[in-house]
């Protein structure tokens, strides 16, 4: 191991230079205009593949923004890891808050800033990296793997359950590994066991066939407004607990062993309520605070409108008022089941005077991996050797629905292993990625590929 580290270290100027060359092109697979720069982003990661000695490299065409393959399964009879990423981008704007352009990437404080180094062409750089000082060292590797890097991951994967799907048996693999999640606190590594999901949905209210004078009818008709308020008010009591009907029915319960893994983690209520600006944190009660922020579902409304919004008054009962509302859901909770639950509720408290159109809009399952997966534990091993620090364990609140498609279809457990950090800007103005965690992390790739190589395949 010895002379792979050593290999590291020789390149660590070129390892950045790299991921400086392929930061540059603006793969938004959002904007049609930079369709050309996603093939050319998926070319040079083709190209790349190829370069390192990875096998088959290849753009496979998605019916959107292609995915790029590659294999090396030459390690006979042990476990097979696919490695999924993604090299599409979030738009840039806006971009007068940006200190420096946002495909120009500059190095300062030992971050590089530049769209897409945290989310997620940085992190996908780590693997290969890893893979090259494998094979340009020992010219094997101790574990078969498959590189899957995705073009739509920013605009909802739309077309990957698809590939997944018919590419089934070409994915087959023990262990998928996702490089897509920050840690929990700089210099100290984390490996995430657990996401949310999410059910989505738009209430729409309808009273009249138009707006009316709130004078000549004010007092006779319901007002769209008022219904809607009373419903949404309807939907958490006091403590935080959420009153859809059934709606706690499949929540997986957290256990004691997370819990205290959880509450090991130093997490300061005031400090955080202080750094977004809040007077104080608030939850469903009886639990800690990490516990509602990554393991607890939620509701909330993310929008509402209706009526007159312009400067000065109208007295007029609006037609017709909207809301969008979402749940985070934790395992085992059922989108699908959750929105008909949500549907059904709503169903329920519409006044007579009303009616109610509600729109499923989005929806995905969360994920959760056993904290004894000889996977998940080959990863700790070498997040540890990398950082010479204890592993944090974390859970995200947040949801990245694939995970769950890659579960079930690939039938294997998903081990998230990131290396961005909560301060990374991803999706937002001066994104950036520590370098001293992009180095860390091939590193520890590095470890991890020895240590999945001691597990049978």
């Amino acid at each position: 191991m010895n002379k792979i580290i050593d290999f590291l270290k020789v390149h660590h100027d070129r390892f950045e230079q790299e991921l400086i060359d392929i930061l540059k092109i603006p793969s938004i697979s959002s904007d049609p205009e930079h369709a050309e720069d996603m093939h050319i982003t998926a070319g040079l990661l083709k190209d790349e593949m190829q370069r390192i000695g990875m096998e088959n490299a290849r753009v496979m065409d998605t019916g959107g923004h292609p995915v790029v393959y590659s294999e090396w399964l030459h390690a006979s009879g042990k476990p097979t890891l696919l490695i999924y990423g993604h090299y599409d981008v979030q738009p840039i704007d806006p971009l007068d808050l940006w200190s420096s352009p946002p495909f120009e990437p500059v190095i300062k404080g030992g971050k590089i800033f530049a769209r897409g180094s945290a989310d997620d062409k940085g992190q996908i750089y780590i693997h290969l990296k890893a893979i090259e000082a494998w094979l340009a060292v020992r010219d094997d590797l101790p574990v078969n793997v498959k590189l899957v890097f995705e073009g739509e991951e920013e605009v909802g994967s739309k077309h990957l359950e698809n590939f997944i799907q018919k590419h089934s048996e070409m994915l087959t693999a023990d262990y998928v590994v996702i490089s897509d999640t920050p840690m929990f606190r700089e210099g100290y590594p984390g490996i995430s066991y657990g996401l949310r999901g999410l059910a989505y949905l738009q209430i729409n209210l309808r009273g009249t066939a138009t707006d009316l004078h709130s004078g000549s009818f004010g007092g006779l008709v319901k007002n769209p407004i008022n219904a809607l308020v009373e419903i949404l008010a309807q939907m958490k009591d006091v403590d935080g607990r959420i009153l859809i009907p059934g709606f706690y029915d499949d929540v997986l319960p957290i256990t004691e062993v997370e819990h205290d893994k959880l509450n090991n983690l130093p997490f300061d209520a005031s400090a955080f309520a202080k750094s977004i600006g809040a007077p104080a944190l608030f939850g469903e009660a009886g639990y800690d605070d990490l516990e509602r922020l990554w393991a607890r579902p939620t509701f909330d409304v993310n929008g509402i409108w209706g009526g007159f919004q312009g400067e000065g008054a109208k007295t007029v009962i609006p037609a017709e008022a909207h809301a969008k509302v979402s749940m985070r859901l934790v395992a085992d909770q059922d989108p699908d089941d959750i929105s008909k639950k949500f549907i059904a509720y709503v169903d329920s408290l519409t006044p007579v005077s009303m009616q109610a159109d509600i729109e499923a809009l989005h929806g995905g399952f969360g994920y959760i991996t056993d904290l004894n997966n000889p996977g998940l534990q080959a990863g700790v091993r070498a997040l540890q050797k990398a950082f010479d620090r204890e592993v944090d364990f974390l859970r995200e609140g947040g949801s990245i629905p694939i995970v769950k498609v890659f579960a079930d279809i690939v039938k294997a457990p998903v081990l998230l292993m990131g290396f961005g950090l909560p301060d990374q800007n991803a999706h937002a103005p001066n994104e950036n990625f520590s370098l001293y965690n992009y180095h860390k992390g091939i590193e520890s790739i590095v470890y991890f590929f020895e240590e999945i190589g001691k597990l049978k395949g």
